[in-house]
C-alpha cells in the first residue's frame, strides 16, 4: 500500500515545513506551489532506503539511471510555468517517478506526460493513481517529439536536459504559452523559459541546473 511507509519523521508537519521555509528563503513565492511541496508525500516517490532523506532539498536516485529532482528546482520550474499560465493543458516531458507531476497536477486542468522508459512510466502511473491523481494522460515515447495529438499546449515542462532547443516542442506551444526546459551539456546546463509571443519567442535564463540528459529515440 502506498500509504504504508511511515516513521522516521517523514510525514511530520515540522519536517515538511522546514523544507518549505528553505524554499522560501531561496526565493520561491507562490503560495500554491509551496502548499504543494508541503502536501505531496515525497517519501513515496523514492526508494525506501532513501526515504529518510526525502525532505532534504536534494536530488536523489530513483533507479534506471534517473533521479527525482531537487524540491527547489521542482518549485522553481512550476512557479515559472504558472506565473504566466492562462490555459488548461500542460505537456510534461520526462514523467520520471511522478513527483513533478504530482506537484503540478492540482494546479492545472490536464497534464499529458511522456516518458521514454516504459517500465518507469507503468510504476509511476500506479503511484499517482494511488494518490488519487487522475488528470494525467501517459504516453511512452521520445520526449523530443512531444505529443502532437493533444497540442498546442498552454505550458510545456521538461524534466531532462536537451542538448539544444527541441523544435517540435516549440511547434506544440500555444500562443502565449510557456516552455520551461534545461538546455546544455552536463556541467553547463541552463534552465530556460521560452514565451511564445505573437511575433517572436522570448527566451529567458532562470539559472544554472543539473539534469539527466533528454535522450532521443525510444
Amino acid at each position: 500500500m502506498i500509504g504504508s511507509r511511515q516513521g522516521i519523521g517523514m510525514t511530520s508537519a515540522r519536517t515538511r515545513d522546514r523544507l518549505v521555509k528553505r524554499l522560501m528563503d531561496q526565493g520561491i513565492r507562490s503560495e500554491a506551489v509551496l502548499n504543494q511541496i508541503r502536501s505531496v508525500p515525497r517519501h513515496l516517490f523514492v526508494d525506501e532506503a532513501l526515504a529518510s532523506r526525502a525532505y532534504e532539498d536534494t536530488a536523489l536516485p530513483i533507479g534506471l539511471g534517473q533521479t527525482i529532482s531537487q524540491p527547489f528546482i521542482v518549485a522553481r520550474m512550476t512557479e515559472a510555468l504558472l506565473a504566466g499560465f492562462e490555459g488548461e493543458k500542460v505537456l510534461e516531458i520526462g514523467t520520471g517517478c511522478g513527483y513533478q507531476t504530482a506537484v503540478l497536477a492540482p494546479l492545472v486542468k490536464q497534464i499529458y506526460t511522456v516518458e521514454r522508459l516504459r517500465e518507469l512510466m507503468v510504476k509511476t502511473r500506479q503511484r499517482l493513481r494511488d494518490l488519487d491523481i487522475y488528470n494525467v494522460q501517459y504516453r511512452p515515447g521520445d520526449g523530443w517529439e512531444g505529443w502532437p495529438k493533444y497540442g498546442p499546449y498552454d505550458g510545456i515542462i521538461v524534466t531532462a536536459a536537451a542538448s539544444s532547443m527541441p523544435k517540435k516542442l516549440l511547434q506544440q506551444l500555444a500562443p502565449g504559452g510557456r516552455l520551461i526546459i534545461p538546455i546544455g551539456q552536463p556541467g553547463q546546463q541552463d534552465l530556460t523559459m521560452v514565451v511564445n509571443h505573437p511575433d517572436a519567442y522570448e527566451q529567458v535564463s532562470l539559472g544554472p541546473v543539473s539534469f539527466v540528459p533528454l535522450v532521443q529515440g525510444k
